[in-house]
């Protein structure tokens, strides 16, 4: 089952259960401006190097960094945890380190992300090329609709390495919605929350497109 709340995470997770889920995705504002223009675009664009860059809507939700009461409710709820932007957070304990290689060519952006998690196992590598228009999967390409959406494929291979056959799996900040859909894939039950209204309704309908078609064609 596949679950999307229009909710502050934080006011969420105040009423849930310890260990409530088995696994959380998440990927909180890293603080860095990643809504307004931190690395040269401009009035909510993010620039690709090969066609125009996209239009997004100008928030301020990538200014502050998430609270210490934030991952003290993360950690509360989850039995495990992998956390993007991770290298930009005071986090605990010897992490397994999961680096995303956007093989992003000669780009301004970041070569990598880093993920930080709670398992004890040795850093992994994943690549797969998110460069403006040109994707890992051209096939299946990604239509862009928030400033740090990531690809569904990623998150796949996050479920099929770190969860497990009967795992709930949590995403506080669901953004694009790439997470719920990999999660419907693969037939995880799946909690997503978006505080952001019109990002939540598009990631929602996102996630209906996706559902249509593998009914269409299933």
């Amino acid at each position: 089952m596949i679950q999307l709340f229009n909710q502050d995470c934080m006011v969420a997770m105040a009423g849930m259960k310890d260990k409530q889920f088995q696994l959380a995705i998440v990927d909180p504002p890293y603080g860095i401006g990643a809504s307004n223009d931190h690395c040269g675009a401009a009035n909510g664009q993010r620039a690709g190097m090969m066609a125009p860059p996209t239009s997004y809507k100008v928030s301020d939700w990538d200014t502050v960094q998430p609270t210490k009461e934030y991952f003290e409710q993360l950690f509360r709820i989850s039995d495990n945890q992998i956390i993007w932007g991770g290298n930009y957070f005071e986090l605990h304990g010897t992490p397994c380190y999961i680096v995303w290689d956007k093989v992003n060519g000669g780009s301004s952006y970041a070569d990598c992300e880093l993920a930080w998690t709670s398992f004890q196992s040795a850093t992994r590598l994943f690549r797969f090329r998110w460069q403006g228009m040109l994707q890992g999967d051209m096939k299946n390409k990604e239509k862009r609709i928030h400033p740090t959406q990531k690809p569904v494929r990623l998150y796949e291979w996050l479920l099929n390495n770190y969860a497990k056959e009967g795992d709930k799996i949590l995403d506080t900040h669901l953004g694009s919605g790439s997470s719920a859909i990999a999660a419907d894939i693969m037939g995880y039950d799946f909690t997503g929350y978006e505080i952001d209204a019109d990002y939540f309704q598009a990631a929602k309908a996102r996630l209906e497109r996706h559902q249509m078609q593998g009914k269409l064609f299933g």
